[in-house]
């Protein structure tokens, strides 16, 4: 009797741990289980959605650059400024590392001597101008490509 009563309970304690209730449809998982499911299977996963969750958020109503339309010349000054550096010491209107893009456009005219004077500062770098903070230079850079960054950024007004 016993040994009947022993095994019907570890029976019945199988039969508990080994099922699940059954789901229905509307108890399916929400979005945030379902991702944190997913983000557990794949470390790499969570690591990347953590760092893109973490990323600042940038107003680019503000920091846009190079939003003329018609597109030519201006327009490609000021992609060939967004895929550099440029914007870790400059903007287009306020003064951070070095100094804004207006007041460039302000002190130089737009003309030929100015364009490349200042494609060559680009290029070389330099101190002095705009005070003791000394711009990087830009060896890897070509002189067509300073030169229409230089027109887009005199353009601004």
């Amino acid at each position: 009797m016993k040994k009947n009563l022993l095994l019907f309970g570890l029976g019945a304690l199988l039969a508990a741990c080994g099922s699940e209730p059954k789901k229905k449809a509307d108890d399916a998982p929400t979005m945030r289980e379902a991702s944190a499911a997913e983000l557990n299977s794949d470390s790499v996963s969570a690591a990347n959605m953590a760092a893109v969750a973490h990323q600042p958020q940038i107003d680019t109503s503000v920091t846009k650059i190079g939003n003329e339309k018609t597109g030519g010349i201006i327009a490609t000054g000021a992609k060939l400024i967004t895929s550099s550096d440029c914007t870790s010491c400059h903007k287009e209107r306020e003064k951070l590392v070095g100094p804004a893009y207006t007041a460039v456009a302000e002190k130089y005219p737009s003309n030929d001597a100015n364009i490349t004077m200042l494609a060559n500062k680009i290029i070389q770098g330099g101190k002095g101008n705009w005070g003791e903070i000394p711009m990087t230079p830009h060896p890897g850079l070509s002189l067509a490509d300073a030169k229409e960054m230089s027109k887009y950024i005199l353009s601004i007004k």
